[in-house]
């Protein structure tokens, strides 16, 4: 299947958590993977449990379809765990749809995670020949047994041997029989942060807008290489990995958040704003209107709008009610796909010199549709503008991205990416105005590799030549 938004990088996942004596641990969670919906709309689970037992509903599909007839329920449930997926390792398949479960010597344990692990092949092909089992091609399923297999005695103890042998982006929410458990990589790719409802009840949060959602008051964000373990006597706090240079992914701020969400001290909205405000600067482009390519890039647009004074409209209209997943993979259907996606208003375009405001340009199909769309409404110019500089290097922590070939900016120029769009003139956001759309984060501290090759973690050949999302499918074909 293909999503019919194939010109963007794909969210990677979106994790969430809850432990409370007195609230409703299943519905919150519920709420707020609903609110975490962009971060992926492949899967969706919650796992549950009331102190002795640990249950789980997982299912295809976006989270009101899988928990459209019930939500998982114990009676005296105090700590869920839930996870919303789009695959960056693994097919999209009922297998491997998260939280996993799984029963070892120190009882039990549920696991969600954010991010993709850099060594996972090393690691699962050694627990393999150790005779370990694996039932899911994911990398989550390698921490999972690493917990297991460890001899220490206390579950911190465990989690924190665990990690220490993986290499990569991760956020963990992790649930045992009486504690929520959530961490983050050393080097903070991936967002996470700790909120608390009313209630006193405790959360954790891919992003700060779930936390809204619930009722929780955003306390902090977890630190890179922090461990915060909740229970009955409170939240506590290890170092479980010693944190290095911060690298935060730099798309959370350009494309993937929520704007209503703040990561570690930044506003996305007020990023965003700031990008267009800097493509403004940058391009020096005249237009008569200035339109979004929506909803990812509307806040950009109105900034660009803010700074150069041209006026702010909908040029482009977005189906909501388009599911992600049944468009089958032939051309004539894909470009099917994105009339019934977007659509122009030709009275708002017609005669009119547009600049069009993106956020990103992976593959280019996608641009080059929707540029034709305009000029088919009547547009006499459109002019591009990107709030991101060209993408000519693949992810490798946590993104779901193509190999480099197929990116436009590894084989084009702007001038050529341009053409084959088929704009009247394009504009990237430099790396410079970029750095300087952070107002209050600090620009040293994002992860550029996608834009730079600047990979902050060395990774091995087989990562880099085998990185493929269906590497544990594919290796023993």
């Amino acid at each position: 299947m293909v999503d019919i938004t194939s010109n963007k990088w794909k969210e990677e996942c979106g994790v969430f958590g809850v432990f409370s004596r007195t609230e409703d641990v299943s519905m919150l969670t519920y709420l707020g993977l609903y609110a975490l919906q962009h971060r992926g709309q492949e899967s969706a689970g919650i796992a549950i449990t009331d102190g002795a037992w640990m249950d789980v509903n997982r299912g295809m599909g976006l989270v009101n379809e899988v928990f459209r007839h019930q939500l998982p329920h114990m009676e005296n449930q105090y700590i869920a765990i839930g996870h919303v997926r789009y695959s960056t390792t693994g097919s999209s398949l009922l297998a491997n749809t998260q939280p996993l479960i799984a029963n070892y010597c120190g009882g039990k344990i549920s696991l969600a995670h954010n991010g993709n692990l850099t060594n996972a092949a090393e690691i699962r092909r050694s627990l393999e020949e150790q005779g370990t089992i694996f039932q899911t091609s994911i990398d989550t399923e390698v921490i999972v047994n690493l917990i297991a297999r460890s001899r220490k005695s206390t579950i911190e103890e465990k989690i924190i041997e665990s990690v220490a042998q993986i290499k990569g982006a991760y956020c963990l929410t992790i649930m045992t029989e009486n504690k929520l458990i959530a961490l983050r990589d050393p080097q903070g790719f991936r967002p996470l942060c700790i909120g608390k409802t009313e209630e006193g009840s405790w959360v954790v949060s891919s992003e700060s807008c779930a936390l809204d959602v619930v009722g929780a008051e955003f306390i902090r964000d977890v630190k890179p290489g922090e461990m915060v373990v909740m229970d009955d006597d409170g939240l506590k706090s290890y170092e479980c990995v010693k944190p290095q240079k911060r690298a935060s992914c730099i798309f959370e701020y350009i494309y993937f958040a929520r704007p209503d969400s703040t990561i570690d001290g930044q506003s996305v909205h007020a990023a965003r704003f700031m990008m267009g405000r800097m493509l403004a600067r940058e391009s020096k482009f005249k237009g008569d209107i200035v339109i979004s390519v929506p909803d990812s890039g509307n806040t950009a647009a109105s900034g660009f709008a803010y700074e150069s004074g041209i006026p702010y409209c909908e040029g482009l209209i977005k189906n909501r009610y388009i599911g992600r997943t049944f468009i089958q993979p032939t051309q004539k259907k894909r470009d099917t796909a994105v009339r019934l996606k977007l659509n122009a208003i030709k009275e708002a375009v017609k005669g009119k010199s547009v600049i069009m405001v993106d956020d990103s340009i992976v593959r280019g199909t996608t641009s080059g549709k929707i540029v034709k769309m305009l000029r088919k409404a009547g547009a006499k110019e459109v002019h591009m503008c990107v709030s991101s500089p060209p993408i000519g290097y693949p992810c490798y922590y946590g993104i779901d991205t193509s190999v480099r070939k197929e990116l436009i900016a590894a084989t084009k120029t702007v001038e050529e990416i341009r053409e084959y769009i088929g704009a009247d003139s394009l504009h990237f956001l430099s790396l410079e105005g970029l750095r300087a759309s952070l107002t209050t984060a600090n620009p040293d501290d994002m992860c550029y590799a996608c834009f730079n090759n600047a990979y902050p973690i060395e990774m091995s050949k087989e990562t880099v030549t085998g990185a493929d999302k269906y590497v544990f499918e594919q290796r023993h074909k």
